[in-house]
């Protein structure tokens, strides 16, 4: 039984500009795995991200060091320390389970025992803009489920409550994107609670969120940078109620179901989230967001054109891809 890897970049225009406190985003930059086998293709794709160091080039070159090994048929067990976690191992793992799926004639979900995945509510994401500018973004997101609030230290209070009063019935989540202080996280709980804002995600910076082991939060906070894999649960416990993960930090699906597994025993919620990517990135995460609390996978809702077969998004609620697009 022959493999071969092929790996490259790929580029997909946004529709509008995605804004949040790191900056603007026009194009989502993608790394897609193909690994073949007697013809049967198993596909996947990652998003290198510079806020982790990465790159698309380097991601490339990380791949390139393990492609003899998987065409000699490296395991996805044997990959977890082949390559560190991350959106290149990613790219592999998740190529290597649709391929599993393909060649065993059954969807990933019956070989891991799980459901079917269904349709399901999503965050829909208002960028970081003026206070004017994002009320009218969503207004014009309508009477969604989930809404996603990125605000900064700018006016913060502002945007939330810009964006609550044209958007009162859904649940919403506020995300700075690292870049409050814990005196802006007190200062602003209050304003919150009172528009029944349901999460906080990651408000400190990562690496200095310690004074959230000190602090009781009147909302449930969730570790997004601060989480990447499963060993950082037992430090994340003390300071978060929720773990956002990210099959792009975890390094794939496989490390994301041991991520969720060591969440749940240590009492804390999952959310599933994403970066802005094609519906190649999402129909994997599907898998851990059909146990999600939050699911936050609007990425491909904000392409221009996504690749052919992918997740629908219909007022908030995300269809998944047509048969045969990823693990089916």
């Amino acid at each position: 039984m022959l493999r071969r890897l092929i790996a490259r970049s790929e580029a997909f225009a946004l529709a509008v500009p995605f804004r949040i406190s790191r900056g603007v985003k026009t194009v989502a930059e993608v790394v897609a795995v193909e690994i073949t086998v007697d013809g049967v293709v198993g596909r996947g794709e990652g998003v290198p991200y510079p806020r982790y160091g990465e790159s698309i080039d380097g991601a490339l070159a990380e791949i390139a060091k393990v492609q003899a090994a998987i065409d000699a048929g490296l395991s996805r067990e044997e990959l977890l320390t082949a390559m560190p976690a991350g959106a290149a191992r990613n790219a592999v793992d998740c190529a290597l389970w649709d391929l599993e799926a393909k060649l065993a004639g059954r969807s990933v979900t019956d070989i891991l025992g799980r459901p079917q995945i269904c349709t399901m509510p999503t965050a829909m994401t208002v960028s970081l803009d003026t206070p004017e500018a994002m009320a009218a973004a969503a207004k014009a997101l309508g009477d969604v489920p989930l809404v996603k609030i990125k605000v900064d230290r700018s006016d913060p209070e502002a945007q939330i409550r810009a964006v609550r009063a044209e958007a009162p019935k859904p649940r919403v989540i506020v995300d700075p994107n690292e870049s409050w202080t814990i005196a802006e996280i007190e200062r602003l709980q209050p304003m919150m609670v009172d528009l029944n804002i349901d999460l906080l995600e990651q408000p400190l910076p990562a690496g200095e969120d310690d004074a959230l082991e000190s602090f009781t939060p009147l909302i449930p906070i969730a570790a997004d940078e601060s989480a990447h894999v499963a060993g950082d649960v037992s430090a994340l416990a003390a300071k978060y109620q929720v773990v956002n993960i990210k099959l792009d930090k975890t390094g794939g699906l496989t490390a994301a179901l041991t991520l969720a597994d060591a969440a749940a025993k240590a009492g804390m919620s999952v959310m599933t989230g994403s970066m802005i990517s094609t519906s190649l990135s999402i129909a994997p995460a599907l898998v851990i967001a059909q146990q999600s609390s939050f699911v936050d996978l609007d990425g491909p809702l904000w392409l221009a054109t996504d690749r052919s077969g992918g997740v629908i998004g219909t007022r908030g609620v995300l269809a998944p891809p047509t048969a045969g697009f990823w693990g089916s």
